[in-house]
């Protein structure tokens, strides 16, 4: 089979784009033939179709007006995206095309490209950007669904999109144009949700498409559980935003025997260096961002990890990468983490944002190094059990065949009707 893989990022940046490469390696061992395409990048691979990418934006980077209204009018339809990836498909041909994370940088203008030519399409979903212009279901900090049903005018109200007016209006006029007007999305056969939570939100907040559940997988063979530590250390690692609940985190260990390693980048790294800094927190180590056999031996050496995230998260692969390496995780009671951390058995759970939670089972897990291992252990025969390639494989191509067979009945009634 000859699959289209796309995702915005094409290199190890967050687990839209650590799936893709994943699912990527896993097809391509299995014999298939995957074509990878997205945005250019320093960071990227040598790719072979690198010449088809779209060119590299940065919507974070201040720049001049006339490349913002540029940028913006790429977010609501990319004539870039829909040129090149026509010359993509016409020269490979191929038989499905697996969407992952392409809204802004890509935008969803490709779509029109992959029904012009009848190739089915699935996409796996990572966030809530099907139902929520912003992808996080998040206004002022705190989890929100005011864009249920379509009202998506309330990101404007609210002023959801970096707490800009002009970003937000941007946002919800993407919304309305995608969602009410070209109907774009209806384009996909078959949308993937990693976690129950993510496809039950996405039914309950509106969206009408047709949602399979399919999990994350890991390469076991990449991951050595570590079940004993070199020091008493705990580890955060991930992106560094307010979200993630780093300030609980911070609050939650200040005064404690225990040294908190903090592995990420992100936009509030130098609010919590100041914070951490001024408060004279002793404890707490920025370690900067780590990567491949850098990041999994800083786990590797910690007691657990900590997932403090104060948002609807879908899957975490950093609390799956955790489960890998023997390590149980405490994690905050949100979106999908509980398809995880089984409380007592793979980790402990607390209140999102409760920071004296998150204390007394810090202080409840430090204390009991026998439980430390057994839930590692635990943890790592979950992955083993449920998130494996194989399992992952035979359901991600049975997926597949269903979306191809689904495209031949509609065009197939498209001709009938036609004829009729």
């Amino acid at each position: 089979m000859r699959i289209l893989l796309i995702n915005k990022f094409l290199y190890p940046k967050g687990g839209d784009a650590i799936s893709t490469l994943n699912t990527g390696k896993l097809l391509t061992a299995k014999g298939h033939k995957v074509i990878f395409w997205g945005m250019a990048h320093p960071s990227n691979p040598d790719y072979s179709y690198k010449d088809y990418f779209v060119s590299n934006v940065d919507f974070n980077k201040p720049t001049s007006l006339i490349r913002q209204i540029k940028a913006g009018l790429r977010i609501v339809y990319s004539l870039e995206a829909k040129r090149k990836i026509e010359r993509l498909v016409k020269a490979e041909k191929p038989d499905i095309v697996h969407l992952n994370n392409f809204a802004h940088q890509i935008s969803p203008s490709i779509l029109d490209v992959f029904k012009k030519y009848k190739i089915p399409v699935v996409m796996t979903t990572h966030d809530y950007k099907l139902v929520c212009p912003i992808h996080f279901m998040l206004s002022n900090g705190k989890p929100c669904e005011k864009c249920k049903d379509g009202k998506y005018y309330q990101c404007l109200i609210n002023i959801c999109t970096k707490n800009s007016r002009l970003k937000s209006l941007l946002n919800t006029i993407e919304m309305y144009l995608h969602h009410k007007i070209l109907h774009i999305y209806d384009l996909i056969n078959i949308s993937i949700a990693p976690s129950f939570f993510l496809k039950n939100k996405l039914d309950k907040m509106g969206f009408r498409g047709k949602i399979v559940l399919l999990p994350y997988f890991v390469q076991l063979k990449e991951y050595i559980p570590q079940y004993n530590w070199n020091n008493n250390s705990i580890v955060y690692f991930g992106r560094l935003s307010s979200e993630k609940g780093i300030l609980t985190l911070i609050e939650a260990v200040k005064g404690l025997d225990i040294t908190v390693k903090v592995i990420g980048e992100g936009p509030m790294k130098e609010i919590l260096e100041s914070k951490i800094e001024s408060n004279k927190y002793n404890n707490i180590n920025f370690l900067g961002y780590r990567k491949g056999e850098s990041l999994k031996n800083e786990i590797g050496k910690s007691m657990f990890t900590i997932s403090p995230s104060e948002w609807y998260e879908n899957y975490p692969f950093s609390i799956i990468e955790a489960f890998s390496l023997g390590k149980p995780v405490i994690a905050s009671r949100i979106g999908g983490i509980p398809e995880l951390v089984k409380d007592e058995r793979t980790g402990l759970m607390f209140e999102p944002g409760n920071s004296g939670d998150l204390r007394r089972k810090i202080e409840y897990l430090i204390n009991k190094p026998d439980k430390i291992r057994e839930m590692g252990q635990d943890a790592r025969t979950f992955v083993e059990k449920e998130l494996n390639a194989e399992k992952h494989y035979l359901r991600l191509i049975e997926i597949y065949e269903r979306a191809i067979e689904s495209k031949k009945l509609q065009v197939s009634g498209n001709k009938s009707h036609v004829s009729g």
